[in-house]
């Protein structure tokens, strides 16, 4: 059964992979391919794929354009990882991020009958034995689940995110085909190692299974709403635990307001000043008080209740920060604030975000003109969103890698920021900042933090000490007994390597072909042996082979483009 399983499999990631090179092809990405010797493929179904130039109305967009069409074309998994990258603007350029930012689940929604069967399946019951009422009409259609609101027997009004169905398979095979294409990319492609392509594969394999994963997303409110239990100016949804699995999920129906709707919050009575105070509170309560913050808090996902309750929908997407990251953050922003360029430096080499690729020198001045920037303005009219935006643009200029979990934040606080400002004109985040900073750098000197992290120094000092001398006595016995061994790992020889290889055994097929020339004319003058049309048959089908073997050669060439 597994045997059929990973052959069933393999199948469809072969029909998948023509499918993604036929659409990349079409919107004129077939260079690409070319460049990542997926000779295989391509030779294999030229009939299939065929490697041209895009439409003269894809011609006239920009390749980052095309590149979103490309991916909105091929489906959930390719939108979920524009999406991500969206956010990364360490890893792809600012005219790919502004384009993958209008990356949208542009899907039909389920029928009412697959719902119907997906819940039951996951509840063990029929949606009539579940529900007193359930709406077929879906709140909201989107690439991984769909919405539904729904009524309890027992009279609690509730909103049903439930699973597309056999999304699992279409995710794990388009998540095969792009670690696929990640590791082809850092072997043909120029530097492209430097970005990490099976890396971001790997960080986005974990990131969609746990969005998949609606149980675990249960917990994570479970988790928000303990938070922030005693916080009158917050709100989350209840999660009804005996309505919600892995494939479907039930929370409380939460009857608000768009925090974007500022007509009608104004009508409602509502005090807008007080709505951008508490949710920028929020959001840095989050941050840098409980370590688990809200990752994708756009308007649609932010609610106003009475009283001027902010409420967080969606928590699919969050941020996570332990405290040693935490601290390093609270560092880095005071270390900004402060304009102090060589802080900063020192931080990044004691945390080893400085790669190999980065250059200090160019840094330092990167660093300085930002800090120079800001210089003049008083602390109370600084965008703290666009400011740390700006940091986190100049250490990706300058290829020094960064915690996605910090990409997400700046994401997070500039959107809080900009709602922020739209409810209030006057609305500043750093004044909503400054008492976290403090009260954060206060708990970190305080005697009982201080001798927990002694605690932890010497007992990480003691567990080295225990196991140095069997180190030392290991390393010795190695060396007296010449077993000791450095391994060296060359980077990138790889493209020189098969260039030799294919050389090589052109310049073979090349002297095979002449051995049967010159063999066959020996032979042809003898005139000994089997004759045919009064010429020695050995003689004429070795010819016949040299020259079959000397066309194919020929044709190889000529295919790969080098003469």
């Amino acid at each position: 059964m597994l045997t059929f399983t990973r052959i069933n499999r393999n199948i469809r990631s072969i029909r998948r992979y023509r499918d993604i090179l036929s659409i990349l092809v079409k919107y004129g990405f077939g260079g690409l391919i070319e460049q990542l010797n997926i000779t295989y493929y391509i030779e294999l179904g030229r009939k299939i794929v065929t490697l041209g130039k895009a439409s003269k109305e894809l011609e006239r967009l920009t390749q980052a354009e095309r590149l979103r069409l490309a991916m909105e074309e091929l489906g959930p998994t390719f939108i979920k990882l524009g999406q991500l990258l969206s956010t990364r603007p360490d890893v792809i350029p600012a005219e790919f991020i502004e384009e993958f930012r209008k990356l949208q689940d542009k899907v039909p929604p389920i029928p009412a009958e697959e719902v119907h069967k997906q819940i039951s399946l996951e509840l063990g019951q029929s949606v009539d034995e579940l529900f007193s009422s359930f709406s077929v009409v879906p709140l909201a259609s989107a690439s991984i689940s769909q919405v539904h609101r729904a009524r309890l027997t027992t009279g609690e009004e509730v909103v049903l995110k439930v699973r597309r169905p056999r999304i699992e398979q279409v995710v794990d095979t388009d998540l095969d085909i792009l670690m696929g294409l990640a590791y082809l990319v850092e072997k043909h492609l120029p530097s492209g190692e430097l970005y990490d392509p099976t890396g971001i594969v790997k960080e986005f394999r974990r990131t969609i299974y746990r969005e998949m994963d609606f149980a675990r997303e249960g917990r994570t409110i479970d988790r928000f709403a303990a938070n922030f239990a005693d916080d009158p100016t917050v709100h989350v949804p209840q999660v009804f635990w005996d309505f919600t699995g892995e494939s479907v999920l039930a929370m409380e129906y939460v009857d608000g307001i768009k925090v974007s709707h500022f007509d009608k919050l104004r009508q409602e009575g509502h005090d807008l000043r007080a709505i951008a105070r508490h949710g920028a509170d929020a959001i840095l309560k989050q941050v840098l008080v409980h370590g688990l913050f809200h990752g994708d808090p756009h308007p649609g996902n932010i609610y106003i209740l009475d009283k001027d309750r902010v409420c967080f929908l969606d928590y699919g997407m969050v941020g996570r920060l332990d405290d040693s990251l935490k601290y390093q953050l609270v560092e880095l922003l005071v270390a900004v604030l402060k304009r102090d360029v060589d802080r900063i430096i020192n931080m990044l080499l004691y945390s080893g975000e400085l790669t190999d690729e980065s250059n200090i020198r160019d840094l330092r001045r990167d660093l300085a003109e930002f800090i120079d920037d800001y210089y003049e303005i008083p602390l109370q009219e600084i965008n703290a969103g666009k400011l740390l935006s700006e940091f986190v643009e100049i250490l990706s200029h300058n290829r020094i890698k960064f915690r996605s979990d910090l990409i997400l934040l700046a994401k997070a606080l500039v959107t809080i920021e900009g709602i922020g400002r739209q409810l209030d004109p006057d609305f500043n985040m750093i004044d909503h900042l400054k008492p976290f900073l403090e009260k954060v750098v206060r708990e970190r000197l305080a005697p009982a933090a201080l001798g927990k992290e002694l605690l932890r120094v010497l007992q990480d000092y003691g567990a080295f000490a225990k196991t140095l001398p069997s180190d030392l006595k290991e390393f010795i016995n190695r060396v007296n007994k010449n077993k000791f061994k450095i391994d060296l790992e060359h980077r990138g020889l790889e493209k020189m390597i098969s260039d030799l290889d294919k050389s090589s055994n052109r310049l073979s097929f090349s002297l095979v072909i002449g051995s049967l020339i010159v063999g066959s004319s020996l032979i042809m003058q003898t005139e000994k042996g089997p004759l045919l049309f009064n010429f020695p048959i050995l003689g004429l089908l070795g010819y016949s082979i040299a020259g079959f073997l000397g066309l194919w050669l020929a044709i190889a060439i000529l295919r790969s483009g080098r003469l």
